[in-house]
């Protein structure tokens, strides 16, 4: 006899798993295996002051600029080969002097570069820049930067410079179509006529008034943060693995506060520069991070099977009602996201303020990460846990399939950070 009531049911479930497996497929699709999840990226730091020389209608820019790649992108659009063997050679041989010296050798061409991708106007007039000293090296995480001086001679239609709120800042160095980096971000900091502030800028957003409100400013980073996490698909797995691996509501609640309170310590830890640690120790632990989460859950579907998703005994847990599972789950979840609170502040390439309005700005760019967080989290588990609900085989495959192929990619991502493999 048949069941024509049932049959609805087990229609909706094979679309369920349907959807979950495609869904699944297509993220994993787009990860391909680069060492890095983030890509190749960089960096550019700019700090503003007014009155660059002492002089009206002026300011005076900072710029601090990844020096290989500005090499290869200068050689590359001012066609100068020597500046490429000059630089190359310096930067290979870790010779801080040699590398200032090559730029010096090849100042009209690396000043060419930067000038034409990095401006400043006041009341919609283009400033003439001038290159105040030489190049001077320094080095972020490890790696060398360039730190250029420019001085911006403004002219408004009064020959007076404008007022500090028409001054605008726009940046394209090291742009997508040279194909080098992928998503360069520059942070500009200022501090001009009293006013200061902080903003973030790339290809989508490449440039900002000095008299933006602070809404605007905000904003900036709060997309900011949100563009990292949803572009950053390595901490998508991760919280893939944390929904996945959750029975209920309460853990997956408790399991997202955990990880959000440990990367908000180890990000502010970093941008206020008590810590500093190499990205190459960074990024394979963040992948580690994934595979161990991931392989936490297919661990007890082995051990528990069908079961794995039956709740603690009431009362057996305190406040939080966790079984010993749960509470050494939260303890691991908490420890790997302080390693990921490092990888947010290493995507800025901060790890220093230069001011508690950049730190501001900081702390709204992690409230944007919080924001996609959440958002994941409030339309993946629910589908997780009506699948679970309706049928316990169903939502054991569903959660074995994520948790497996999650656990896949971080493992290639471990060895490739580790070993340098691509």
């Amino acid at each position: 006899m048949s069941h024509p009531v049932r049959r609805p049911l087990r229609h909706s479930l094979r679309r369920s798993l349907a959807v979950l497996a495609v869904a699944v497929f297509f993220v994993l699709l787009g990860l391909g295996g680069p060492a890095s999840a983030h890509g190749f990226t960089s960096t550019v730091h700019v700090h503003v002051t007014g009155g660059g020389g002492g002089g009206e209608g002026r300011l005076r820019t900072e710029l601090k600029l990844e020096y290989d790649l500005l090499v290869v992108s200068a050689a590359d659009a001012g066609h100068d080969d020597p500046l490429f063997r000059a630089g190359t050679e310096a930067f290979d041989a870790g010779d801080s002097k040699a590398q200032a010296a090559a730029l010096e050798a090849h100042r009209a061409t690396v000043v060419d570069y930067v000038t034409r991708r990095f401006a400043v106007t006041a009341a919609g007039d283009a400033c003439r820049p001038a290159p105040v000293g030489g190049f001077r090296m320094g080095r972020e995480e490890g790696v060398p930067y360039v730190l250029l001086t420019l001085d911006w001679t403004c002219a408004g239609p009064h020959g007076d410079g404008g007022g500090d709120g028409d001054h605008e800042i726009r940046s394209g160095l090291f742009p997508d179509s040279e194909k080098y980096v992928k998503g360069t971000k520059t942070i500009v900091t200022y501090s001009v006529d009293g006013h200061s502030g902080s903003a973030a800028l790339d290809a989508a957003h490449p440039s900002f008034s000095l008299g933006q409100s602070w809404t605007e400013r905000f904003w900036e980073f709060f997309r900011l943060g949100a563009e990292h996490l949803l572009t950053g698909v390595d901490h998508i797995l991760f919280l893939l693995a944390l929904i996945a691996g959750s029975r209920r509501p309460r853990e997956i609640v408790l399991a997202a506060t955990s990880f959000t309170l440990a990367h908000s310590v180890t990000f502010l830890l970093a941008a206020l520069g008590l810590v500093d640690v190499p990205a190459r120790l960074v990024e394979p632990v963040i992948a580690l991070s994934i595979a161990v989460v991931a392989g936490w859950h297919l661990w007890r579907i082995r051990q528990r099977g069908v079961h794995v998703t039956d709740l603690p005994v009431p009362g057996g847990g305190g406040h939080f009602a966790l079984d010993r599972a749960g509470w050494t789950r939260l303890g691991v979840v908490f420890c790997f996201g302080l390693v990921h609170g490092l990888g947010f502040a290493g995507a800025l390439g901060i790890d220093a303020a230069w001011s508690w309005t950049l730190l501001w700005s900081l702390l709204v760019f992690n409230v944007g990460i919080e924001a996609v967080q959440l958002a994941v989290i409030a339309v993946v588990f629910p589908l997780l846990l009506l699948l679970r609900r309706r049928s316990r085989r169903a939502g054991l495959w569903a959660t074995g399939t994520i948790s497996a192929g999650v656990a896949g990619m971080g493992l290639i991502w471990f060895v490739q950070r580790t070993f340098g493999v691509s």
